[in-house]
């Protein structure tokens, strides 16, 4: 998804729920931060935004997204993109998150806007998920070093409520990805509960 694919997912979906700031969690979370051409491909090949309203008890409207908008709606088939209606509770997040959620709001989103992860908190709940393709998309941004290893290390480890096993399972996969040049520039701040 690039920028503004999210800015007319964003503008729709304000119109759907007359809201003006959505919740945008997984991978177009990272459009918040930076624009698609200082990302790596694999950060930005999906074409759906999930979108939550911050105010959706029942899932009315997480509903409401998925039928105007969703996938293989008209929407999506006109423009090869959708937005996927989602609980505020899909994505396991650290402690904090919503004070660092980045605000993305400009003339191409009115009358809608979008509240987006913080960078490090978008990979450590990628990474919580752990399929394929959240693997791919946090190695990509590792790689092009657009997130501190340490920093997405920290927050994931404090994600509350985590099968042992996989969390154990992705601090070692963080860990072989610690180059010397992270822990030279203390980027890394080992959690004695989860040892290399």
């Amino acid at each position: 998804m690039r920028r503004i694919e999210l800015e007319h997912v964003l503008r729709a979906a304000s119109q759907i729920l007359g809201e003006r700031d959505l919740l945008v969690i997984g991978s177009a979370s990272i459009l918040g931060t930076f624009p698609e051409t200082m990302l790596p491909i694999e950060a930005t090949r999906s074409d759906e935004a999930d979108l939550a309203s911050f105010d959706d008890k029942d899932g009315e409207k997480a509903t409401r997204i998925d039928g105007a908008i969703g996938e293989l709606s008209p929407f999506h088939q006109a423009y090869g993109y959708y937005a996927q209606g989602v609980d505020i509770t899909t994505a396991r997040l650290p402690p904090g998150w919503r004070e660092r959620l980045v605000l993305y709001r400009n003339r191409n989103t009115t009358p809608g806007g979008a509240l987006c992860l913080e960078r490090h908190d978008g990979v450590a709940s990628k990474l919580a998920a752990f399929r394929v393709k959240d693997r791919e998309f946090a190695e990509a941004l590792l790689a092009a070093r657009l997130v501190d290893i340490g920093l997405v290390r920290e927050r994931f480890a404090r994600i509350e409520d985590l099968d042992p096993r996989l969390r154990s399972r992705v601090i070692a996969w963080l860990d072989e990805r610690i180059t010397p040049a992270d822990v030279e520039g203390c980027q890394v701040r080992r959690d004695s509960r989860y040892p290399r």
